[in-house]
């Protein structure tokens, strides 16, 4: 049985006991005072960044083969889209109003696969996954306490960019050659792209193929 198997399980069993060790996040939440979908989204955005996040952080170190990662966010994206399809959802954490949380399991998924092999840079290819993972989340949880419900604002995008840029330029120099400056570039543009959405093109979608086209660029052109 080969190693990336047991760490694929492994983080898979991470991400489902993420899910629903959030559970009693959502009664704290309403308990207090806030509204259901409130504490939806904040579930929501704990999910993004510990269930989503944390393995994708793993994979460069854990993983040889960027199949596993695309194998997860397939897994998750279809797991969590039935829930959906059969009216049974994560009801802490989900909302008939959309299936962002599917949307984000697939693009993570194939995102970091298509960099990956492209570029075979591990830490490059998992950047987009980052921003969407912790940037957004951190988007949504300044939203939440700001507005008490799901919306788009400057605040939000700010936050992000305030995470996303140092993360970018970090990431980006770890390329062979660095990228710092379009790994910066790379964080700002997903920053600002993140407040739009069309249709069931979300915000998920948005930033991993706005943030992922700069990083191909840089790939090619080489550093700034």
């Amino acid at each position: 049985m080969s190693t990336g198997f047991l760490w694929f399980i492994a983080l898979g069993v991470w991400s489902i006991i993420i899910v629903y060790a959030i559970k009693p996040v959502y009664h704290f939440l309403v308990g207090r005072g806030s509204p259901h979908m409130v504490a939806v989204y904040y579930n929501r955005k704990l999910a993004h960044m510990f269930a989503g996040g944390v393995p994708i952080l793993a994979a460069p170190i854990v993983f040889n083969d960027p199949i596993w990662i695309l194998l997860g966010g397939l897994i998750g994206g279809i797991a969590l889209t039935a829930t959906h399809l059969t009216n049974r959802r994560l009801w802490w954490m989900q909302t008939e109003q959309n299936m962002n949380d599917a949307t984000f399991a697939f693009m993570l998924g194939i995102s970091v696969y298509l960099i990956w092999e492209y570029s075979n840079e591990p830490w490059l290819a998992i950047l987009p996954s980052l921003f969407m993972a912790f940037g957004d989340g951190v988007t949504g949880i300044i939203r939440n306490k700001l507005f008490q419900k799901r919306t788009k604002s400057a605040w939000g995008n700010v936050g992000m960019a305030i995470l996303c840029l140092p993360l970018g330029y970090f990431v980006g120099d770890m390329a062979e050659p660095g990228i710092p400056l379009w790994g910066f570039i790379s964080g700002l543009v997903a920053s600002i792209v993140e407040r739009y959405e069309f249709g069931p093109v979300d915000d998920n979608i948005i930033i991993v193929i706005c943030s992922s086209i700069v990083l191909l660029v840089g790939l090619n052109f080489g550093p700034l």
